[in-house]
């Protein structure tokens, strides 16, 4: 029995719905059904962004294009307010990440002072990819093709964009395709 359905149940009220909840909140789009654990132990749902838009990248600590986490960091702080979520997925894939996912945080925090959402380390790109990127790579037609990788996931998960590794967080594109859904 969930919250609601107890609550209903200690006060006394019955009602009786003809429609089901997950329809009057909205539905969540495939894509954006899933869950992730950050590098802090928490907990991240995608479907709760889904009438805001997101900014995903796939990270690497150790690569050329690592200082984009200052750019990331700086739309994220811009922008959260207003419904965009940043949200990075380091990998390994192009053997550039650190070993444990507390290394990575501390990398993160110490060396750029992200704040934004970093999930556990995961496969990005090609038959290990976990079940998010492989999404989104269905979904954008494209797959990672090294570190630093974008999409931009509009409301709703309606579409999704992506932008190569040398494109940078806050290119104009990106950041009118970003603005044109905040709330």
């Amino acid at each position: 029995m969930n919250l609601f359905a107890r609550l209903l149940q200690f006060t006394g009220v019955s009602i009786m719905l003809t429609t089901p909840l997950s329809s009057l909140a909205g539905e969540c789009p495939a894509l954006l059904n899933h869950q992730f654990k950050t590098l802090q132990g928490e907990s991240v749902n995608l479907c709760d962004y889904r009438d805001k838009p997101i900014l995903v990248v796939n990270t690497a600590s150790k690569c050329g294009f690592t200082p984009q986490f200052e750019k990331l960091e700086g739309m994220y702080s811009q922008y959260k307010d207003k419904g965009l979520l940043v949200i990075g997925f380091p990998s390994n894939d192009f053997r550039q990440e650190l070993k444990s996912d507390s290394e990575i945080g501390s990398f993160c925090k110490l060396t750029y002072g992200v704040k934004f959402p970093m999930v556990t380390k995961s496969s990005v790109s090609g038959s290990n990819a976990n079940p998010f990127y492989k999404q989104l790579a269905a979904a954008s037609g494209q797959e990672p093709q090294w570190n630093f990788y974008k999409y931009v996931i509009t409301q709703g998960g309606k579409s999704v964009q992506s932008f190569s590794s040398t494109t940078q967080p806050d290119d104009p594109a990106i950041v009118k395709l970003i603005t044109s859904n905040l709330k």
